[in-house]
């Protein structure tokens, strides 16, 4: 009977992603280095603990690591040895250090052709993009973020996925549309459908984790993008049966987007909870008003630990955290994106 293959992804502190295939039962660092990817290594026997990393999803399991390199604290954690781990599915594992250090190649260049562009409002557009013309898979991380070149400029800007990856290749991105940028002048003036936009990804060390614990997911503005992706992988059975709210702010009605994508989830995740926050809200406004932390459900939050992914410019981002700090919320896990929004 043959073995299947598992498809796994190492991320690292410089933001940078490397997939590979794992064939069934091998070691995880055989099947790196087969693939060109030199994790720093020394006893290989489980003892010295230099090709220590941490499970972010999936299944694994270690032959061996010695109680003096992982205690039981970081087995609880999901640090492993990749000298010693067996992948069970398809899974993902950050290291603590550079890719440099792997003799890791730089992303992916990559191109795709403009296939529609909705004009959400004044203020947000969403570009499609079909890169189906790379002749490869483009793998990817929901939650990560891929940068992009300027049309007929020099100009490169970052934006996160809106979707998780798929077959076709088709991507999305949320773009918030500036009075004056590089980016916003080219989709409100020149963006037609069948140019061609290149691009290099996967980059970020933003994604989604192994799911223990209730979900938080709180977005800013174009921050939602990246939720978008991870709330597509959940929807599609990552949630591992935990209930997942998101908070959306954004200044007024006219900003909010993908509202009939975002109630779609509510029908294929149970507990699903989406609340809309308007911090400059007309009278013809009936939800919730202010910013997102004034409507944090405290009582829920203090009962039991949880995972909060945080995705939106830097006001907000430093606003949440001070929440956080305010409340002794120190059983919560917090994992950031503060995009930095630029001016031009």
């Amino acid at each position: 009977m043959p073995t299947m293959n598992h498809k796994v992804a190492f991320s690292f502190a410089d933001g940078k992603t490397l997939f590979f295939p794992v064939q069934g039962n091998e070691i995880l660092l055989d099947a790196a280095l087969r693939n060109g990817i030199k994790i720093p290594l020394d006893c290989r026997e489980g003892v010295c603990g230099t090709c220590m990393g941490r499970c972010e999803s999936g299944r694994y399991q270690m032959d061996y690591a010695d109680e003096e390199t992982l205690s039981a604290q970081d087995l609880a954690q999901r640090k492993m040895l990749t000298c010693q781990t067996r992948v069970q599915s398809d899974a993902s594992f950050y290291f603590d250090f550079d890719s440099s250090l792997c003799g890791a190649a730089e992303p992916l260049a990559l191109r795709g052709r403009v296939s529609h562009v909705e004009l959400v409002s004044a203020s947000t557009a969403i570009l499609h993009l079909d890169a189906s013309g790379n002749g490869q898979g483009l793998d990817f991380l929901p939650g990560q973020y891929a940068r992009l070149r300027v049309p007929g400029s020099e100009a490169v800007r970052a934006y996160s996925f809106a979707n998780r990856p798929n077959p076709q290749n088709h991507l999305q991105f949320l773009i918030r549309l500036l009075p004056d940028g590089a980016m916003s002048n080219y989709i409100r003036e020149r963006c037609q459908v069948g140019d061609e936009i290149h691009f290099e990804a996967p980059l970020g060390t933003f994604y989604l984790r192994h799911i223990t614990r209730p979900l938080l997911l709180v977005a800013g503005g174009t921050g939602l993008s990246a939720l978008l992706g991870m709330l597509d992988e959940l929807a599609d059975g990552g949630a591992a049966g935990q209930p997942v709210h998101i908070y959306y702010g954004v200044r007024q009605a006219a900003d909010l987007c993908e509202l009939e994508r975002i109630a779609g989830y509510a029908e294929r995740l149970p507990g699903f909870r989406f609340t809309p926050v308007l911090s400059e809200a007309d009278e013809h406004w009936s939800g919730k008003r202010g910013y997102v932390t004034e409507h944090f459900a405290l009582a829920e939050l203090r009962d039991a630990p949880f995972d909060l992914y945080l995705c939106g410019p830097p006001p907000m981002v430093e606003s949440v955290k001070s929440w956080l700090e305010e409340q002794q919320l120190d059983h919560g896990h917090l994992y950031v994106e503060k995009f930095t929004q630029s001016n031009s």
